[in-house]
């Protein structure tokens, strides 16, 4: 298991999560590491409705067996779509992608700032799918809105958490979703 320590000590984290399984490694070795997570569920990028419920109940199931507190924040779909208006063709990992991350840890942020906490990070950075880079900036970019916290801008793919993740997603039967979860990954993977 992954050895970590928070960039300041601190003992607690605001966890945006994507969904169960790419959650599930990190939250593991969160608490090895006697670091208390409080997973934020802010993803009003899922499409369609369906599947975002069926990934956010894989995250209470998950959350609820390790007594964690879930923060399930609104999913406004229709405000999401305008803030990618104009992006639709945008290929993955370019343009729409970066306004995603940066729209969803700006909310994480935010959440973080009116309820003590200091520090964030994200399971999206723990996806094969999504460019490392472009998501420590938005997590950057999104914390300068919010002065008071920090973007934790640990890389989740390492220290073998990849390998547990594919362990607990088997082991806790979770659904393992096959795109993004956006309808234009949506379009390009079906």
């Amino acid at each position: 298991m992954l050895n970590l320590q928070t960039p300041h000590g601190e003992q607690k984290v605001l966890l945006h999560s994507c969904c169960a399984p790419c959650s599930s490694a990190i939250i593991e070795c969160l608490l090895a590491n006697d670091i208390q997570p409080t997973i934020y569920y802010y993803n009003p990028n899922i499409y369609p409705r369906d599947e975002y419920l069926h990934r956010k109940l894989e995250a209470i199931r998950y959350a609820r067996d390790l007594n964690l507190e879930f923060i399930d924040a609104d999913y406004d779909y229709d405000a999401w779509r305008q803030i990618m208006y104009g992006l639709e063709d945008e290929p993955e990992r370019a343009g729409r992608c970066i306004r995603c991350f940066v729209h969803r840890l700006t909310e994480t942020a935010r959440y973080a700032s009116e309820n003590g906490f200091t520090l964030f990070t994200t399971t999206l950075a723990s996806s094969r799918w999504k460019n490392l880079e472009q998501i420590t900036r938005a997590g950057r970019q999104a914390a300068a809105c919010y002065p008071g916290t920090f973007y934790w801008e640990q890389n989740w793919r390492r220290g073998g958490l990849q390998e547990r993740r594919n362990e607990l997603i088997k082991a806790h039967q979770f659904y393992n979703q096959l795109y993004c979860g956006c309808e234009f990954s949506m379009r390009r993977d079906t």
